[in-house]
């Protein structure tokens, strides 16, 4: 039996404004000058206003709509929304950019590439080959990952070739084709199955009688787990060779690439490494001054045009299809006007966390010392700024600032704190900096051992655990110490 009842909920949803300006905050300068292009694209009634551009006077246009016919028009606005604002924001050009911000143009960083799919195709159609073996060999260079690595199985390969080409064939085949086709094609290592293998087909290429050349490929070939653990003792053994010998080997070793296909990029090869900040950050007189870059506070306005055509069609009463071109004016208009609110909201919001950011880390700033770096936590900025920390979350993600220090990665400011033996607040990224430079000075004949540095450090005043110096030399990008042993 059906039943009626009342159930009261309270829930929360976001506007769809709300949900724009959350993507738009956690996009990088290039991403959002894409997105402001895609923006400017699809709705003509959204303009950027040009740095000669002279203000526009609206007030000369509030007469013309004061007509009550414009009413007659079966929708929820007002056409003189569209035409006069005392002085909106969207007016008046933010001075909180660097005056420097033109250096940073990133359209000459980007270039067209070839893929290195491409770049194997177009050898392997110059090779003398069959047309089954051919379509086989395309297949294979289509298995290929961004690294020239095959990751698949052969036999899967073979399986796959007979279900979606049509082509029957043997896993001997297959392989025949990779060994003596693929893996002959340039770059060298190109269609290896594993790191040993890539780094053999690359060493295999110098046809060298030197003596290094050829105990790096014994030594590749036969010595590989030997190898990757360091363990050098038993390769001078095996070879009854002189330490120097190993030492020229490793060296021909160490020219050698682990991944081959690392030149290439399915769209674009980048020219230049440059990275374009979102944010300037200068230093005057002991005071640190943060702005935005310019490419994040662009002018905008609503189209004068547009306005017009709305003026024109709101005041046809008559016509049903000037009233639907009335309603789809509106909508542009609608959207417009949130766009230009929400590039507003998003200027404020970035000014105003890195704003923040910068009375945090004053001293570092002016320093450029990372031990200067204070203990910052995402809620530190949240609590001065009054944002959600999710917010700022969105802010500092995948963005740059550029200091008189460098370039700097906004995420690399914020870490933990610690209390050193003294009682005071250490930010851990202080401490990796001393793990690092205590590893950098080692001998690395006999590295430290994580509980020798676990006492070094303790020396200098940071009581860690073992686990917590392992931890640390892990996000540092620091192998164990069997790892770091060199001749």
């Amino acid at each position: 039996m059906l039943k009626q009842h009342l159930q009261l909920k309270l829930g929360q949803k976001l506007a769809p404004q709300q949900i724009q300006l959350m993507k738009l905050i956690q996009l990088h300068t290039l991403e959002f000058e894409e997105e402001l292009e895609r923006e400017l694209e699809e709705n003509p009634a959204l303009e950027i206003v040009k740095e000669d551009s002279k203000e526009d006077d609206y007030s000369s246009l509030e007469d013309a709509y004061q007509d009550e016919g414009t009413s007659s028009i079966e929708t929820d606005f007002d056409v003189n929304e569209y035409i006069y604002d005392d002085e909106p924001s969207y007016k008046t050009a933010s001075s909180n950019y660097s005056p420097d911000d033109e250096e940073f143009d990133n359209e000459s960083l980007l270039t067209e590439g070839q893929s290195l799919y491409d770049y194997l195709l177009e050898q392997i159609h110059l090779v003398n080959i069959s047309d089954e073996d051919e379509k086989i060999a395309e297949y294979l260079i289509g298995n290929l990952d961004t690294d020239g690595y095959l990751r698949r199985e052969i036999k899967a390969i073979v399986d796959d070739l007979a279900f979606s080409q049509g082509i029957y064939t043997t896993k001997e085949k297959v392989e025949d084709i990779l060994e003596n086709y693929i893996q002959k094609l340039d770059p060298p290592g190109v269609g290896a199955r594993g790191l040993q293998e890539c780094l053999l087909l690359q060493i295999e290429k110098k046809v060298s009688s030197d003596k290094a050349v050829s105990l790096a490929a014994n030594i590749l070939r036969h010595q590989f787990d030997a190898l990757t653990n360091k363990h050098y003792n038993k390769i001078i053994q095996k070879y009854d060779i002189e330490e120097d010998d190993l030492k020229d080997a490793l060296d021909e070793i160490s020219k050698l690439s682990p991944k081959v296909g690392g030149n290439f990029d399915t769209q674009t090869i980048t020219i230049n490494q440059e990275i374009i900040p979102d944010f300037v950050i200068q230093v005057k007189d002991g005071v640190v001054i943060p702005m935005l870059n310019s490419k994040n506070a662009p002018t905008l306005r609503v189209s004068e045009e547009y306005k017009d055509i709305l003026t024109t069609y709101s005041h046809d009463k008559n016509s049903s299809e000037h009233k639907q071109a009335a309603l789809f004016i509106k909508q542009k208009l609608d959207a417009a006007k949130w766009y230009i609110d929400a590039i507003n909201q998003r200027q404020n919001t970035l000014l105003q966390t890195i704003t923040a950011i910068v009375k945090f880390q004053k001293d570092y700033f002016i320093t450029g010392d990372e031990k200067s770096l204070k203990p910052m936590i995402l809620k530190d900025v949240a609590d001065i700024t009054g944002f959600d920390i999710s917010t700022i979350s969105r802010v500092v993600k995948s963005k740059y600032a550029d200091t008189p220090n460098g370039i700097v990665y906004l995420k690399d400011l914020f870490s933990d704190s610690l209390t050193n033996d003294d009682g005071e607040e250490v930010s851990t990224k202080e401490i990796k900096t001393h793990l690092q430079e205590v590893i950098g000075k080692e001998n690395k004949r006999k590295p430290l051992t994580d509980d020798a540095l676990v006492v070094i450090l303790k020396e200098q005043g940071y009581n860690i655990a073992r686990r917590t110096i392992a931890k640390y030399r892990e996000q540092l990008n620091i192998p164990v110490a069997r790892l770091r042993k060199e001749l």
